[in-house]
């Protein structure tokens, strides 16, 4: 059993398989995938994550809806989330940071960049 648990809300199949060939190469995490809010946040009525990253741009519930309701629920309060994005304006960033996002990646994505990311937010 890995001692944490990552959720990845991305609508881009393409993406999402980059993100957790990136976050594979972290050992002692355990990769959850979701393809749009809703579903990510199906998944963590379910189960408790140590840290979730999410796409901004998704159909149905966007990135910055979705921060925000995790936000709302007191058990998700301070676990922490990263948004990846192609949105590199600072109004998005700044507006995902005051919702309670941790992090902001932009694409095109580094692999090195999200490990980091993921290392330090966890403590590892």
């Amino acid at each position: 059993m890995s001692p944490y648990k990552v959720l990845i809300v991305e609508d881009s199949p393409t993406m999402r398989q980059l993100i957790v060939f990136a976050l594979k190469r972290v050992r002692g995490l355990t990769l959850v995938e979701a393809n749009d809010g809703v579903d990510g946040l199906k998944k963590l009525s379910g189960e408790k994550f140590d840290l979730i990253f999410t796409d901004i741009n998704m159909p149905i519930m966007d990135g910055l809806k979705l921060v925000s309701l995790v936000r709302n629920d007191p058990g998700y309060k301070s676990v922490p989330i990263v948004i990846i994005t192609t949105e590199g304006a600072n109004e998005d960033r700044e507006r995902a940071l005051a919702l309670g996002a941790n992090d902001y990646i932009t694409k095109p994505i580094q692999t090195a960049r999200i490990v980091d990311v993921a290392k330090r937010l966890l403590n590892m």
